[in-house]
């Protein structure tokens, strides 16, 4: 069994991809980089309190769902966050 490398540095090819799809996913929503940073950061926050999580490869996106006719396209978060290890909650 290969023990993924967590302490690793992300090659300039990913980080560029990483920062494309940032780029695209603000785009679509109308949303800055910055915010959807801003949006990662509280998620891993909030999370980590209840559980160890891999904030180097977490993922987010925002899209517009479609409802019930054209009015309602609704934004919707999706989230990607590879669990490392869960607390014990008391």
């Amino acid at each position: 069994m290969r023990l993924p490398n967590l302490f690793r540095r992300k090659s300039s090819r990913e980080m560029a991809k990483d920062r494309l799809k940032i780029l695209l996913i603000s785009d679509r929503v109308n949303c800055s980089p910055e915010m959807l940073d801003l949006i990662k950061q509280d998620i891993a926050k909030v999370i980590s309190r209840y559980m160890k999580i891999d904030t180097q490869n977490m993922e987010i996106q925002i899209s517009k769902s479609s409802g019930r006719g054209r009015e309602n396209k609704n934004p919707s978060l999706y989230a990607n966050i590879p669990i490392l290890d869960l607390h014990k909650i008391s």
